[in-house]
């Protein structure tokens, strides 16, 4: 018989042992969705293809971003916890590093563009390295830095739309920087939720990282190719 003042750790221990699962699951198909994505960024570089060759108006190729994006997102989540999820978060990817194609071959067209890419992609992954870290040692309030993080985005995505209206080139700066800063803390949000276990699913957690991380390298390469890229 247990003593009254001992505490029985053998749940908080199959608990931690359930999250650090998750965790290492999420960070493995994590991996395994840029093998996609890559396979999406060389196709439309290859083919010179783009979402606005098909449709020909920049509004319609915002609206088939935005419905193929949270379509997959959704169909994504619904079959969050089986094999179906994960084929289709492989597919979300290959379509998003599609969407690179243009940006990486008007990049790679400079006389700097292949240092512009790198660049972009090391800060990328130090970025995601630091925020994984700081989630894992920092005492964060998951429910203020979710807030943080809705409203950011809420505003940057505003922004985004107001931008095609008007070209002004410090408001397209000021929106990848906003899409870095905010993308920046859902990483930190997304690991913070797996380790205490709001976030049960490596699926849905791969794909909100993989998100992240695609704002955060594209927002980067914007940002670089407006100060280093050449006229």
């Amino acid at each position: 018989m247990q003593p009254r003042n001992a505490y029985d750790y053998t749940e908080a221990g199959r608990s931690v042992s359930a999250q650090n699962t998750v965790l290492r699951k999420t960070y493995g198909l994590l991996g395994l969705s840029f093998i996609p994505a890559a396979a999406g960024a060389f196709t439309a570089m290859s083919t010179g293809l783009s979402i606005y060759s098909f449709v020909g108006n920049r509004w319609i190729a915002l609206a088939v971003f935005f419905a193929f994006f949270y379509g997959m997102s959704f169909l994504i989540e619904k079959n969050r916890y089986s094999n179906v999820g994960a084929a289709l978060l492989m597919v979300l990817t290959f379509g998003l590093g599609f969407t690179l194609g243009p940006i990486l071959n008007y990049s790679l067209a400079l006389s700097n563009g292949i240092e512009l890419v790198g660049i972009a992609a090391v800060m990328t992954a130090a970025v995601f390295l630091t925020m994984a870290a700081l989630a894992k040692t920092s005492a964060i309030q998951t429910s203020s830095l979710a807030r943080f993080v809705t409203i950011g985005f809420v505003v940057a995505i505003i922004a985004m739309v107001a931008g095609f209206f008007v070209q002004v080139p410090a408001l397209a700066l000021t929106v990848s920087a906003l899409f870095v800063l905010v993308s920046s803390a859902l990483i930190m949000l997304q690991v913070r939720m797996v380790i205490e276990g709001g976030e049960d699913s490596h699926i849905s957690a791969a794909l909100t990282l993989f998100v992240a991380i695609y704002n955060i390298f594209s927002s980067l390469l914007n940002i670089l190719l407006s100060f280093a890229g050449e006229d």
